[in-house]
């Protein structure tokens, strides 16, 4: 059975190995395909709204994951998953800001997203450029502004970017309250807050 043993079946083993063995058998990498498919699909689907844009998302996140097998190792505490959703998950927002910059994705705000940028946000203006939101998070670091993304423009809960992630409920919360800080000063800084 291609390179394995009599007694060993390729749906037993771990993730991590099917990873590693894939660098020399690129056939064991399906295991992978079929494990986790319809996980990525459904999650990369939730961020785009798009079940087309999905499945690019998720073709190019394996592709990402097969070229980058080598470079994995396996972290205490951290899983293959965990490694795969992040690649994902930043493929998943690259092709979102694309579509965005592109006009092809309207933001639906959370109020609270609102109030980060204060008065601004209930004037006839802001209505009229609704672009703004993304020319801030445009200024700040990638997993500040991903994380806003998902809490406010796409109203995901703390547990589900957990979830996602592999990182605990805390340390999203933690990252929610810095962005959120680093959002103000971001728009303070462009003339949009006072």
């Amino acid at each position: 059975m291609l390179g394995l043993s009599t007694s060993e079946h390729v749906g037993d083993l771990k993730d991590e190995v099917i990873l590693a063995r894939s660098v020399r058998e690129p056939w064991i990498f399906s295991v992978l395909l079929d494990r986790y498919e319809a996980a990525f699909l459904r999650r990369a689907e939730h961020v785009l709204k798009s079940r087309e844009d999905a499945e690019e998302v998720v073709q190019d996140a394996f592709t990402k994951i097969y070229l980058n097998a080598a470079r994995f190792e396996p972290a205490p505490g951290a899983s293959f998953s965990s490694w795969a959703y992040k690649i994902l998950l930043n493929t998943a927002f690259t092709r979102y800001q694309k579509l965005m910059k592109q006009g092809h994705r309207f933001m639906n705000l959370d109020p609270e997203f609102e109030q980060l940028l204060g008065e601004r946000a209930h004037h006839k203006a802001f209505e009229e450029d609704k672009d703004i939101v993304e020319r801030v998070l445009e200024k700040l670091p990638g997993h500040l502004a991903a994380v806003l993304r998902l809490h406010y423009l796409e109203r995901w809960s703390h547990k589900d970017i957990a979830d996602l992630s592999g990182e605990e409920v805390g340390t999203i919360k933690a990252r929610v309250h810095r962005a959120k800080a680093a959002f103000r000063k971001a728009a303070s800084g462009m003339g949009l807050v006072t």
